[in-house]
């Protein structure tokens, strides 16, 4: 059964940087399209970023250029390099692995708060 866990969230200023974490657990990492979710109070919860099992991304277009999602296979492990942050990045931010349908798996989630 495939567990994911999150970290790295926390309180920043706008402009600022944070990198979240999820380590993977239970099954092979390597096979898994992976990424990132958020979810803002009152708002559906929307795709951020998603990295393939051969290490292709894709971003939506409002953190492009901002966000970095990369995968270490050794090390069971996607991070989500977020810069620029904004107020509206707010959110709490989900690790996915198989992708948003039945099959997938979320991790329970890392909260993100922009503000000065």
């Amino acid at each position: 059964q495939v567990q994911l866990v999150e970290s790295g969230g926390g309180l920043v200023q706008p402009g600022g940087s944070l990198t979240l974490s999820c380590i993977f657990s239970g099954n092979i990492f390597s096979l898994y399209l992976m990424g990132w979710y958020r979810q803002a109070p009152g708002k559906q919860r929307e795709l951020v970023a998603e990295i393939t099992t051969g290490g292709r991304a894709n971003y939506a277009d409002f953190v492009k250029g901002r966000f970095t999602i990369s995968r270490d296979n050794a090390k069971n492990t996607v991070y989500l390099q977020m810069n620029s942050l904004k107020p509206e990045d707010t959110a709490v931010y989900y690790c996915n692995a198989g992708g948003p349908g039945r099959f997938g798996t979320w991790g329970p989630g890392t909260q993100v708060t922009v503000s000065s």
